[in-house]
């Protein structure tokens, strides 16, 4: 192990970003990634950190059960499609202070810059998704995926509604995803609004729809979490595809509520039954 690169934690992370890029999610400056690192990753990590770390940034948040935390963070206006290319430029490690308000930079954007900017975001999530799954998850994912950002724009923003369309729309969907996703109205990117509603919701789901923005997503590793990303867009293209096929009217046949129940039953997941139980509300739109 010559560089931090060859860390396995860096290589996942880096692997993810590419496959995003790869996937058309990530514009520009589009998206982000951050990952709370193990303790094996942070000592792997050690020997490349900065001699003399940045300064500590006091943050507009606070999360107790994350001081002392590191985390690996895409960097604010940087493209990830540049992340394989100069990593060392491109993200970064970052250090949580002993109150859990206050990061600092302990290695990469080597040529100047600061976490992302949803990273307050990113942090309070991170701390609901630990204390939700008992420090299983570790990775939030956002990506701008065109079908999903599509389907906000012609399906209620209700939570149920994108759910059972989605269910509905890939045999494997309620099976990856059984808690459903949640979906946030159009709030300004990086603000403490979109923070504190995203919040609510991943007391409860894995994933959260950002209205005309795209989605956010939680897992306890990279595949997990990339894969939960991946498996919403692609029911979403199935669902855009469908209604446009069928002139934007409900689809001629679907998979039914009591196919959603064998598929559960089969596999061993319990549905959320607030989506189950959630009726037909006319919409020619509803899947």
């Amino acid at each position: 192990m010559n560089t931090i690169f060859g860390v396995p934690c860096m290589e996942g992370y880096i692997r993810m970003c590419s496959d995003g890029v790869r996937q058309g999610w990530h514009e520009r400056n589009g998206g982000n990634l951050t990952y709370r690192m193990r303790e094996k990753d942070v000592e792997q990590c050690r020997p490349y950190f900065r001699k003399t770390p940045g300064d500590w940034v006091k943050m507009d948040v606070q999360a107790e059960n994350l001081k002392n935390e590191f985390f690996i963070s895409t960097g604010s206006g940087k493209f990830l499609r540049n992340v394989d290319l100069e990593p060392q430029n491109s993200i970064c490690i970052v250090e949580i202070n002993n109150k859990g308000d206050s990061y600092r930079i302990v290695w990469g954007l080597e040529d100047g810059g600061k976490p992302t900017s949803e990273f307050p975001t990113h942090f309070m999530n991170h701390s609901i998704r630990k204390r939700v799954t008992n420090g299983e998850n570790r990775v939030i994912y956002h990506a701008h995926t065109p079908y999903v950002i599509a389907l906000t724009y012609v399906l209620p923003l209700k939570a149920e509604i994108f759910t059972r369309a989605l269910w509905k729309s890939a045999t494997e969907c309620c099976v990856v995803f059984p808690n459903g996703v949640g979906v946030v109205p159009w709030m300004v990117p990086g603000g403490a609004e979109i923070a504190k509603a995203t919040c609510e919701l991943m007391e409860h789901y894995d994933a959260a729809i950002w209205a005309f923005h795209g989605l956010f997503v939680s897992g306890p590793d990279f595949d997990i979490a990339f894969g939960l990303m991946h498996t919403i867009e692609k029911a979403a293209e199935i669902c855009a595809l469908a209604l446009a096929a069928n002139g934007g009217k409900r689809p001629r046949q679907t998979i039914t509520d009591d196919n959603l129940r064998a598929i559960g039953k089969a596999f061993g997941v319990t549905l959320n039954e607030q989506v189950m139980n959630y009726g037909d509300d006319g919409d020619p739109l509803y899947c």
